[in-house]
């Protein structure tokens, strides 16, 4: 069985929003592309914060990109984001969200963000996906969405541990690149972790 996970295609993470991601925009094509494939079990993710959220900078009365540790783990501070209930958090127009099977909710614990579609980022609690893809018996995992640099990333390393064979769509992911070179540096340690790379054209090679 195969899955097509979408992470996090929010309001807030394109053009305009709390947290946007630059091109973010430029992807749903791809994800419309992606839509049309004969995928098995189709998931997509949202952020689903808490408005008191320990992730959010104004809960800690500091600015965006400082860091604090938070419940023992690094955390970088953010604008507030994909509250729970808001617009900010609902799933962007442009892209057909009718045809996902299922939704996972992630970051609703306010002392640990969670950038993994799986577990928190201290890999205490998970989000019900990878048992979810065990009972539909899901073996090849293809993933798109936002961001390259963090909730792809980190949910790409997840599956590839979980033992997942895992394909990441380049042309479908947009990163946040705090630093220039983020996007790249991550899609090269997403093949370190056993990931496969890959462009929509190349799709139909590997379903």
């Amino acid at each position: 069985m195969k899955a097509l996970l979408l992470v996090d295609l929010q309001n807030d993470f394109m053009p305009g929003g709390a947290l946007a991601v630059h091109e973010g925009l430029e992807i749903l094509p791809v994800i419309n592309d992606l839509l049309q494939q004969p995928f098995d079990v189709i998931v997509a993710t949202k952020d689903w914060h808490p408005k008191d959220h320990g992730s959010f900078a104004a809960n800690q009365g500091k600015q965006p990109g400082d860091r604090i540790m938070l419940e023992g783990l690094e955390q970088i501070l953010w604008p507030t984001h994909c509250v729970q209930g808001s617009q900010g958090a609902e799933f962007a127009p442009g892209w057909d969200s009718s045809k996902v099977h299922k939704t996972i909710y992630k970051g609703t614990d306010k002392n640990t963000d969670s950038y993994s579609t799986f577990f928190d980022n201290g890999h205490r609690n998970s989000t019900g996906l990878f048992n979810y893809l065990k009972e539909k018996q899901v073996k090849d995992i293809f993933i798109a969405g936002l961001a390259t640099d963090y909730c792809v990333k980190y949910s790409v390393f997840d599956a590839a541990h979980l033992g997942l064979n895992t394909y990441v769509i380049s042309d479908g992911c947009r990163g946040v690149n705090l630093q220039p070179n983020d996007s790249k540096r991550a899609f090269e340690e997403m093949k370190q972790a056993g990931a496969h790379v890959i462009e929509y054209k190349d799709i139909s090679k590997n379903l």
